[in-house]
């Protein structure tokens, strides 16, 4: 299941192959925790998440201000302000489209249709 957070720690993948390599899993034990055997077929999920993640930004009904905005964040690393400015619009604007691009990513991956609150809904069912 894919969640606000995992897709804003993805994204960045999706305009630079080499972003990828300082993605760390999130669920991997430190670095210095003693090594114990894995199997190499599910020891992570990474790559598949990758691939999703690339999969979601192109297919997922996002409207032009919302890629914008997300091209913007995640691609570029702009702040809010400079985002905005380039954009035509306020911070707020860039914020609020940033959050309606991620949740919108994330429903889809989940293969639900979006819902402004898409958190809330989570936790209340």
């Amino acid at each position: 299941m894919y969640d606000r957070a995992l897709v804003e720690h993805l994204l960045p993948a999706v305009w630079g192959d080499q972003s990828a390599y300082g993605i760390r899993n999130p669920t991997a034990p430190d670095a210095d925790m003693p090594k114990g055997s894995v199997d190499p077929k599910t020891a992570s999920l990474l790559f598949a998440h990758l691939a999703d993640i690339r999969r979601g930004w192109a297919t997922a009904p996002l409207t032009v201000g919302e890629r914008q905005a997300l091209v913007l964040r995640y691609g570029a690393d702009l702040p809010d302000a400079e985002a905005g400015a380039l954009q035509g619009v306020t911070d707020r604007a860039v914020r609020y489209r940033v959050e309606r691009g991620v949740g919108k990513i994330a429903a889809h991956l989940n293969g639900c249709e979006y819902v402004d609150g898409y958190d809330e809904l989570e936790k209340a069912s």
